[in-house]
């Protein structure tokens, strides 16, 4: 598990996109993220992850951010759900 909010967001969405991939669709396809992060802190890391992966799109998808007290495990800072239609 990477360290820091934008390593992990980095990697849900690096994940997101060889999944979309193996369904012959873009993160262009997504119509919805949902976004759960442990602290007000760490909305900055997450967004800007968030805002390279979506960089291009020409329509951006309905997107919610909640904060958490936590996960199962502490070391999981983000948890991020995209949902897409082709």
């Amino acid at each position: 598990m990477p360290q820091g909010v934008r390593a992990q967001a980095d990697l849900c969405f690096a994940n997101y996109a060889a999944i979309l991939a193996e369904a012959a669709m873009t993160p262009a396809d997504v119509i919805r993220i949902t976004a759960f992060v442990t602290d007000r802190a760490h909305m900055a890391a997450y967004v800007a992850a968030r805002a390279t992966w979506m960089s291009g799109m020409h329509h951006l998808p309905a997107s919610t951010l909640v904060i958490v007290c936590r996960f199962t495990r502490p070391e999981f800072l983000v948890e991020v759900e995209v949902m897409a239609a082709g």
